[in-house]
């Protein structure tokens, strides 16, 4: 904590009551009355790695509710996760004003019900790493206990095709409050991923929505260099519900408090911070955040799940709008310059006969 004796104590004590900080996972459980607030997530790859830290934070409601969050491998570990790490990151692009791992490797509990890779109690978080299909997964939650709502198969098929890798997360409210945890106090979890490229799930936010709600957002990316995204957030014209809140190279201060934190030894001595608020109908967010770190700038199509995997909601770029576009002011112009070039050298259209 000493490198954060420069941060106000009291803006550290407002972030950790009041800022909103969930997994990037949909809501599974039969208990109505619980919502999923804002979504706080950082996505940090480093050396072939990606670090997702997330904190869970539920409202309303009581008994045992949870989310399940779609990944891009199997978790090389999984633990609790810093004390301070996303309200580093909210102070860092918003500044405010004035343990042990289990390895179950057990075949799954019942038949078509999917395999469990690990187990591990964080606080009053049961989290459970599975692999299987999108019915696989449905089948062992409601094993579990959870209901699903009418769009979880179509959901869960959709990153089933890509990664049958997911993280369940099962939270009891009744267990939490008799250890003095309030169902608001969120649960920060980290998870090592192995990967060639991290992606961000966005979809599975909504999960169980009506059209009409609105699924928002924050999410921060640590890379070593400027990544390339798709959907672009820079694109405003792409329509996306996604826009790009910060993106530079982060400070030496930032890297330094994030990597005096628990398990944020791996943040390297130089990075770029990329900071993208989704705000975005649920009806319309068909697609994740692919992310290319390999300096090419070709984020994946299938990273972000879109064709063959999943309808192009907007075009992921306008470049080629905006080359039609120019194209046909040009011809306007330079159709004039061709016609008077014509008729200067007699050119022009013949008079009828017997004009």
């Amino acid at each position: 904590m000493r490198r954060l004796l420069s941060i106000a104590i009291a803006s550290i004590a407002l972030l950790l009551t009041a800022a909103p900080a969930l997994a990037c996972g949909g809501l599974i459980g039969p208990n109505g009355a619980v919502n999923l607030l804002r979504t706080t997530t950082f996505a940090g790859y480093h050396d072939g790695v990606e670090h997702y830290v997330t904190a869970f934070k539920f409202a309303g409601g009581g008994g045992a509710f949870g989310s399940i969050t779609p990944l891009p491998g199997i978790p090389s570990n999984v633990e609790r996760g810093g004390d301070w790490t996303l309200q580093r990151l909210v102070i860092e692009t918003s500044p405010p004003a004035p343990e042990g791992l289990l390895l179950a490797q057990a075949a799954a509990g019942a038949r078509d019900s999917a395999e469990v890779l690990f187990q591990t109690r964080i606080d009053a978080l049961d989290i459970t790493i599975l692999r299987g299909g999108g019915d696989e997964v449905g089948v062992w939650a409601k094993d579990h206990g959870f209901s699903l709502p009418p769009d979880a198969p179509e959901v869960l098929d959709f990153y089933a095709d890509r990664s049958p890798i997911f993280m369940a997360a099962s939270f009891d409210a009744d267990a939490a409050a008799e250890r003095g945890q309030g169902i608001g106090d969120g649960t920060p979890v980290h998870l090592t991923i192995p990967t060639d490229n991290p992606w961000v799930p966005l979809r599975i936010l909504g999960l169980g929505k009506t059209a009409a709600e609105t699924v928002e957002a924050d999410v921060f990316l640590l890379t070593d260099e400027r990544p390339a995204m798709l959907p672009n957030p820079s694109d405003l014209l792409a329509n996306s519900g996604l826009a790009l809140d910060h993106s530079a190279a982060a400070s030496e201060q930032l890297l330094a408090d994030l990597r005096s934190d628990k398990g944020m030894e791996w943040i390297p001595q130089q990075a770029w911070l990329t900071k993208i608020a989704i705000d975005v109908p649920a009806a319309t967010l068909r697609y994740d955040l692919a992310i290319d770190v390999s300096g090419r700038g070709t984020p994946s199509l299938r990273d972000a799940g879109f064709s063959p995997f999943g309808p192009l909601p907007v075009p992921p770029t306008t470049t080629g709008v905006w080359i039609l576009l120019l194209a046909s002011l040009l011809a306007l112009p330079l159709g004039g310059v061709w016609l008077l070039t014509v008729a200067a050298r007699g050119g022009g259209p013949r008079p009828l006969a017997g004009a």
